[in-house]
């Protein structure tokens, strides 16, 4: 009997899953943040599914009151799912959500 291969995961740049993303919710700026004059970028690693939907989402780096509108944001993305051989594949990437007061 032979064993089930594991799931494969690839990682890919944040520039090529920018390319596949087809619903792009923008982050809400915190009103509070605003009023606080917080600016920076929150980072995050992400998993995006075979059906290009993020699975998981981990904070790196970035003020912490930003992050939790873009983790609210990056949630309801979605993917055109990422072709390895033919086949979708979960994919491993960073998504870097900038802030910045006009």
């Amino acid at each position: 009997m032979t064993e089930p291969t594991p799931a494969m995961k690839v990682r890919v740049s944040q520039g090529i899953t920018q390319g596949l993303l087809i619903k792009h919710d923008a982050p809400v700026y915190p009103p509070e943040a605003k009023y606080n004059h917080i600016q920076g970028s929150v980072l995050m690693n992400a998993v995006i599914s075979k059906t290009g939907d993020v699975t998981d989402l981990e904070v790196i780096s970035g003020p912490s009151d930003l992050v939790p509108s873009s983790v609210s944001a990056v949630r309801k993305w979605k993917y055109r799912p990422y072709l390895l051989k033919g086949e979708p594949v979960e994919v491993q990437t960073t998504i870097t959500i900038n802030y910045q007061l006009q």
